[in-house]
């Protein structure tokens, strides 16, 4: 009888230790803060419906409370309108330099204004003006540039960056002189820097009714998937930390 009454005492304590553990695991995974979000870039990035197909993700995973989401974008623009301190690899400087910046930090300190942040995560689907425009060996200094002014104007040390690397759709430079140079150094960035992913593109592009294969802007489908593939990589390295 008392080996029994041993016996029923044990399961029902390791049952309460199991509940206390995973009580304990669910309190420790809920950083406190807000989780900030920004999408910026050019048309690519202009085309993804957002709140349709990312923040809903986000916003699952962590609490809509506890969750902010920036998007600004604009097509066809290059990325000095966001690096303040972009030089070209020759000639002058060009006015508009740092132009969208402004208006997208300001939007998120406006958003975040007397919040703390738990995490940040920016998300970059750009390089196809200055591919174009042969401006790719500037650009890692750029992107990686604009990334080190984000932490500073947040005043920040820790930020997830995911990059939307440039499609197969100017392989061979064709239209683009620069169109391998940047999606290459955007794979360096992701590879050679912490906190850093990049995501593949190159199936978004695809043929449909209205498009041919390997367009430069990606399928009505395309732009669900790169939604969905953005928001979870972003859950997945934000719980990695």
């Amino acid at each position: 009888m008392n080996q029994l009454f041993i016996s029923i005492c044990g399961i029902v304590f390791s049952f309460q230790s199991v509940f206390i553990n995973c009580d304990h695991n669910l309190k420790l995974s809920k950083k406190e803060g807000v989780h900030l979000f920004i999408l910026s870039g050019q048309s690519n990035m202009s085309r993804l419906k957002t709140k349709k197909f990312f923040t809903p993700l986000v916003e699952e995973a962590f609490g809509k409370e506890n969750t902010a989401v920036v998007k600004i974008a604009q097509g066809g623009q290059p990325i000095r309108r966001w690096y303040k301190d972009w030089r070209p690899a020759s000639g002058e400087f060009e006015p508009d330099r740092g132009d969208i910046y402004k208006v997208l930090i300001d939007s998120i300190k406006n958003t975040v204004q007397g919040k703390k942040l738990a995490s940040v995560t920016f998300i970059w689907m750009q390089g196809e003006n200055d591919a174009k425009l042969s401006h790719g060996e500037v650009y890692k200094e750029s992107l990686l540039g604009l990334m080190e002014q984000f932490k500073k104007d947040l005043n920040i040390n820790n930020m997830n960056t995911i990059i939307g690397r440039l499609s197969d759709y100017d392989l061979e430079n064709k239209k683009c002189p620069h169109w391998s140079m940047i999606r290459k150094i955007q794979m360096e960035i992701a590879e050679e820097n912490n906190n850093t992913e990049w995501v593949n593109t190159d199936d978004l592009n695809d043929a449909t009714a209205n498009k041919k294969p390997n367009a430069l802007h990606y399928s009505k489908e395309g732009y669900v998937i790169l939604g969905k593939r953005y928001a979870d990589l972003a859950i997945k390295m934000i719980r990695k930390e």
